[in-house]
């Protein structure tokens, strides 16, 4: 258990490790290449190592050298194994599960308990209807899954993302290498847009063609390939917002550097919360800065920037008013049950909360110290710790679970200020 400290006129300059997301989609593109690629500035954590030993249980060899990783692209050659474990990877796993489709022989994924508890029917009915041989091992719809793979002839499915987008974006990942290629129509609401749309940027940034009509159609033609090439991994906007929240609740001045508003990632977006909640952001081209003011209620759409929403919660819990937090039911099936924790943490410290429907109403107020459980999920350990830079008292139980998207989080977390 870590104990918090509260520091006083916050002031730093911060660099985050690479975005989680885009090293995910960048590993397997590269691995499904037709030559060497290079990545440079990669995220290394819990969940993108599962991915590099998957990926190297598959038959791809990569190699990392210092701050690189080198990724020898097999052309699509795959090779099935029995043996991938995923933890409590939901990218992994849903991509994973796409790409045993296409690999020669039988795959078996399996991941940690939370991981059976999180869905995955919709990915298994939309690969079903590409002709896979593909069935749960347990509980229907969840991991473990086994998956018998071979090549893809293509055609035309119907997906719900109305829980991920991760698997319109797994399917997204694999489509190119389909005989026919891939039409895919998107039955309800996708959740996460911006998450589809880093996919799409990842996909056309190694040479291969998609066509869309917004978020309802996709055609992937069949019979492309990813080109080789060296790969840049820009910050992670997820991991940057619990050092800009410090800002916000101190009344601090925080700059992420090399973060900037030409940035693809959704998280972005939770900069217009922030300013809307009474901060005021300087955008330059070299980074993003938050400066701190008094803090009011909003009420904001979070159900594409869903990982946002315990950051944007706690910093509510310092604002006067009500803040109004909308289309998030997705949270329930996150590393933990996104929702149910926040409130019941948020509670510990003093602060009332209503949910009802996909609506998370937050009561600010006067918080106080508390221990936190985590839920062993790493973005309820990070966004609560920023509360313990404004009251005394707070300790972060389970604080190593960060390891999954961020492990020096510690580290720089400590530089903010020399309190602890």
């Amino acid at each position: 258990m870590l104990a918090i400290q509260p520091a006083e006129h916050l002031s730093s300059c911060i660099s985050v490790p690479g975005s989680k997301s885009y090293t995910h989609r960048i590993l397997i593109a590269t691995a499904l290449s037709d030559g060497t690629c290079k990545i440079e500035n990669a995220l290394t954590s819990d969940d993108t190592e599962l991915t590099i030993e998957s990926l190297r249980l598959m038959g791809v060899n990569i190699k990392i050298d210092s701050d690189k990783i080198i990724v020898n692209g097999t052309r699509g050659r795959l090779t099935g194994s029995d043996k991938l474990y995923l933890g409590n990877s939901g990218t992994g796993m849903r991509f994973f599960t796409a790409l045993a489709a296409m690999a020669e022989g039988r795959s078996v994924l399996t991941g940690n308990a939370r991981m059976t508890e999180r869905p995955i029917s919709n990915l298994i009915d939309g690969l079903k209807q590409l002709g896979v041989k593909i069935r749960s091992l347990k509980k229907r719809g969840y991991p473990p899954v086994e998956v018998i793979g071979r090549s893809i002839e293509g055609g035309h499915i119907s997906l719900n993302c109305d829980i991920s987008s991760q698997y319109l974006s797994a399917i997204l990942l694999i489509a190119p290498y389909t005989k026919k290629g891939v039409y895919i129509d998107i039955t309800g609401e996708p959740v996460s847009k911006p998450y589809i749309d880093m996919t799409v940027d990842v996909m056309e940034k190694l040479g291969v063609t998609v066509s869309r009509k917004g978020y309802s159609e996709f055609y992937i033609p069949g019979g492309q390939i990813y080109s080789p090439g060296d790969y840049f991994v820009e910050p992670d906007a997820s991991n940057a917002s619990y050092f800009w929240a410090a800002a916000a609740i101190t009344g601090g001045r925080v700059t992420v550097e090399k973060l900037t508003e030409n940035s693809g990632q959704g998280d972005m977006h939770i900069l217009k919360c922030f300013e809307e909640m009474g901060c005021h952001i300087e955008r330059g081209k070299d980074g993003t800065t938050v400066i701190g003011e008094s803090l009011h209620g909003i009420d904001v759409d979070m159900g594409d920037m869903p990982d946002m929403v315990p950051t944007i919660a706690v910093v509510a819990a310092f604002a006067d008013g009500v803040t109004v937090i909308r289309n998030i039911e997705h949270l329930k099936v996150k590393e933990s049950d996104r929702i149910t924790a926040v409130r019941t943490e948020l509670k510990k410290m003093g602060i009332n909360t209503r949910y009802s429907d996909g609506v998370l109403e937050i009561f600010g107020g006067s918080p106080h110290g508390a221990e936190i459980d985590t839920y062993n999920d790493h973005r309820i350990a990070m966004s609560f710790s920023v509360a313990g830079l404004k009251v005394p008292g707070l300790f972060i139980k389970n604080e190593k679970c960060v390891s999954k998207s961020f492990p020096n989080y510690w580290d720089l977390f400590r530089s903010l200020y020399t309190g602890f």
